[in-house]
């Protein structure tokens, strides 16, 4: 049997994002998309900085500023360059 649908609230954005993953063909390339969307996320979210302390504090910087992250930075520079422009 189907899922349960889940409530709730989204921005505009996240709505777009989410119908445009819908309306693609249930595929292996779906997958994919969903599979890399998720890990891009997930890196996101936690960039496994290669400085991270023994205490847990990501780098040597414990005031450092985790949205200025430079590794963060460059992963999303590399994919925009990457994309194809209209």
């Amino acid at each position: 049997m189907g899922q349960e649908p889940i409530t709730l609230t989204v921005s505009p954005a996240e709505y777009r994002m989410l119908t445009t993953l819908r309306e693609m063909p249930d595929s292996p390339l779906r997958d994919r998309v969903q599979w890399l969307l998720a890990e891009l996320l997930a890196f996101a979210r936690n960039p496994r900085c290669p400085e991270l302390q023994a205490d847990g504090v990501p780098c040597a910087n414990p005031a450092a500023d985790c949205d200025q992250c430079q590794v963060v930075r460059d992963m999303l520079e590399t994919m925009e360059k990457a994309l194809p422009r209209p």
